[in-house]
């Protein structure tokens, strides 16, 4: 997949399969638009074209919102739509003036001129153009006008799935990973930094790595302990994760820290990739540190059980 830096550095490709919109997550509505895009550009001998904005539209138009948090970063969704096979993948800086173009001059000047659009693929509920004017309606009334064929995901096939961003995002602020993984289709994931931690695990038996997340608005779950998958320089590892304020020592800043089974190396700098398999537990405020390693052994059977019947891909 070649990712093109604005619309500027991209030049019309022959029969261009066209598809546009935020793609946060990546979840299986989404994957029925790619899946449709796919097919077109193999019957039309074309080659895929996909046009997603960044950052998330609702941060620069409702900014005093400081609550929407993004299932996906730029990275993340670019690999998984790499892995769903478009061939194009245009990154369209998101701004106040470029949410006042009209319908009009984005089908015209965007998906015509630019693009080449010879097939536009879209959900039936999609909306483009300022205050979200242009619809399915307009373009497959006027494709002749606009020479390009129209093609709508219809109503059945998406709320079959039963699937939206929204319902992800809630599912994982209550810890409901499984059920947001149902939605994704895939193991929801964070990726971050390695930093110093102050080396307690170590000191009871379960050393851990402390994450820093750069992304500011990436959707951490709920507070608990997690059976994970790890990520690391194209290494998968068993894991069990820890999001919260670690009660049982007093500590107010929430971390996220995670014990890699089977793992003995120095890692501090490093980025880990970390795989959502299910919440087995709340956070616990224990007695004492003994108590807290007892725990933690038996944690750590719980989180080997999970990951041994584990289905969904990372």
């Amino acid at each position: 997949m070649i990712i093109h830096e604005g619309l500027e550095n991209f030049k019309p490709v022959k029969n261009a399969i066209t598809t546009s919109g935020t793609f946060d997550g990546v979840h299986l509505g989404h994957q029925k638009i790619i899946k449709k895009l796919n097919e077109s550009k193999r019957a039309e001998n074309g080659q895929s074209v996909l046009i997603t904005f960044w950052p998330h539209p609702k941060h620069v138009l409702f900014p005093e919102q400081k609550n929407l948090k993004i299932l996906s970063t730029f990275e993340e969704k670019s690999a998984i739509l790499d892995q769903l096979g478009v061939d194009h993948l245009i990154k369209v800086n998101f701004t106040k003036a470029f949410s006042q173009i009209s319908s009009e001059t984005f089908i015209k000047d965007i998906l015509k001129q630019k693009i080449g659009t010879q097939t536009l693929i879209i959900g039936y509920d999609h909306r483009f153009g300022r205050n979200r004017e242009g619809s399915f309606e307009h373009l497959k009334s006027n494709s002749n006008q606009y020479g390009f064929k129209v093609v709508e995901i219809p109503a059945k096939d998406v709320n079959s799935i039963s699937v939206s961003s929204t319902k992800i995002r809630n599912a994982l602020a209550t810890g409901e990973v499984v059920l947001a993984n149902k939605y994704l289709g895939r193991l929801y994931s964070l990726t971050g930094t390695v930093v110093n931690g102050n080396k307690l695990g170590q000191k009871i038996g379960f050393p851990t790595a402390n994450i820093s997340i750069k992304e500011p608005h990436k959707l951490i779950p709920a507070d608990g302990i997690y059976a994970v998958r790890v990520s690391y320089q194209n290494n998968s590892y068993e894991g069990m994760l820890s999001i919260g304020v670690r009660p049982t020592i007093g500590f107010s800043e929430r971390t996220i820290e995670v014990n890699i089974f089977d793992f003995d190396q120095t890692i501090y700098g490093e980025d880990l990739s970390l795989h959502f398999v299910e919440k087995f537990r709340d956070e616990v405020k224990f007695d004492n540190l003994e108590a807290l390693k007892q725990q933690l052994k038996a944690d750590w059977r719980t989180a080997k059980q999970i990951l041994s019947k584990q289905t969904f891909p990372v």
